[in-house]
């Protein structure tokens, strides 16, 4: 893990990437792309088109399929015994965080500091092949993600597309606040503080004035394993939950919350939020709930592996491992209950480009591989409200497109090996 970042240029020099890693978009081509592999994934029906073209012109997808027109002065990218496939869509990323001491990094690094390392980061998920994301709170940096979206937006920086939520909104003494510090010192939150519905308007209007596309808002913690059972308090109610809800709603936006157990699930469900991210622990009537309003649980099986295999001792091992094992369980019977579900990695407490074992841990522990790329392509880009503009290979869509070797239905893996990123038209990696 990545101790305090007290020299910068020091750090810089040693996290700056390769030639190859550091290669900039090419300039989008006046003439149209072909992409032509040996597969193409059509999402929608769960086929594999074998072979699989795309026809680009600008930043959309005029024609997807076996083969597909290739007009007079169009350039083609042979991409070989790949599989053709919609960007990768990543649900629940933190930007602004990096391996190390979690609550530190706001104490010791500045928001300047943090504000370029979440660059570095977004530059890393995007040559892994995630080309939309949906950065989960800035964990103490504000509204600073504003800055990174607008960078991304205007092509300065290379980066995914990102709904942004600036800091997540939490209670007084809650979950992210900075708990454990001498009061004296007066430690800032990692949040924004709400404690009641009308608070939380208040905050999610402030947070719109600065830029936010969505609201975060942590719905449980602290969270302990008792007795081989899962405990989780509550933050909101489901009545103050749906304040917020219609607050967003009015500016056209959604909630996700932290939810990681009852009842703080079922009054997130019963509220109407977007996602309920981590979902740990649902009951029957939460998940009932979640099947009648389409609301998907985003796992996030990486971190909870990550904070296991990272354990400061063998005491904290043994409980992040018994809160696995706890997960598990009752994701298998999440699966059996047939809930939504989309993909989200928590990325930022580890290594940012590497959060696409997400996908394999969703399949080892009992989904198909289709199964999860559906989920993270037609209900993360509901998620991100892209829907109908990113998440499968369609005419009119955004030509956010990436090719992974062999068949990822065969084997899932194939997508921690990205070969080819383009996003907006653009090639980013070949």
């Amino acid at each position: 893990m990545i101790a305090s970042r007290s020299a910068l240029p020091a750090l810089l020099l040693a996290i700056l990437p390769s030639a190859a890693q550091a290669q900039q978009a090419a300039p989008r081509p006046a003439h149209p792309i072909v992409l032509h592999a040996a597969r193409l994934l059509d999402v929608a029906s769960g086929h594999i088109v074998s072979p699989g073209e795309v026809l680009v012109e600008g930043d959309r997808i005029i024609a997807a399929g076996a083969s597909v027109p290739h007009p007079a002065g169009a350039e083609t990218i042979d991409l070989g015994n790949s599989t053709l496939m919609p960007g990768l869509i990543d649900a629940h990323v933190h930007l602004f965080l990096h391996p190390g001491a979690e609550d530190l990094q706001t104490v010791e690094e500045s928001e300047s500091q943090r504000t370029i390392l979440a660059t570095l980061a977004a530059r890393d998920d995007l040559m892994a092949g995630f080309t939309a994301e949906r950065d989960m709170g800035t964990e103490g940096a504000g509204s600073a993600d504003t800055s990174v979206r607008n960078a991304i937006d205007k092509g300065l920086i290379p980066g995914p597309r990102m709904r942004i939520s600036g800091n997540a909104i939490s209670i007084l003494g809650g979950h992210e606040d900075a708990i454990r510090y001498n009061p004296a010192q007066h430690v800032l939150a990692n949040a924004d503080y709400a404690n009641s519905g009308d608070q939380l308007v208040e905050v999610i209007r402030q947070q719109r004035k600065d830029g936010a596309d969505f609201v975060k808002i942590y719905e449980t913690g602290a969270d302990s394993m008792r007795g081989g059972e899962f405990h989780t308090p509550y933050q909101y109610t489901a009545a103050q939950l749906k304040a917020a809800i219609d607050e967003a709603a009015r500016l056209e936006t959604n909630v996700g919350v932290h939810a990681q157990g009852e009842p703080g699930t079922l009054y997130a469900a019963q509220a109407g939020v977007a996602s309920i991210d981590h979902a740990t622990q649902l009951s029957d009537q939460t998940m009932q709930l979640m099947k009648q309003k389409h609301i998907p649980a985003v796992p996030t099986f990486v971190i909870f592996e990550y904070f296991a295999d990272h354990a400061a001792n063998a005491e904290a091992a043994a409980r992040e491992h018994a809160m696995l094992d706890y997960k598990i369980r009752e994701f298998k019977k999440q699966i059996a209950a047939g809930i939504p579900f989309a993909v989200g990695s928590d990325v930022g407490p580890f290594a940012h480009g590497t959060q696409a074992r997400e996908f394999e841990l969703m399949v080892k522990y009992g989904m198909t591989p289709l199964a999860v790329l559906q989920a993270d392509y037609l209900n993360g880009a509901q998620i991100l409200r892209w829907q109908g503009q990113i998440g499968e290979l369609k005419p009119g869509y955004y030509a956010d497109i990436v090719a992974v070797p062999g068949n990822p239905l065969d084997d899932i893996t194939a997508v921690e090996h990205v070969s080819f990123v383009m996003k907006d038209g653009m090639v980013y990696r070949k």
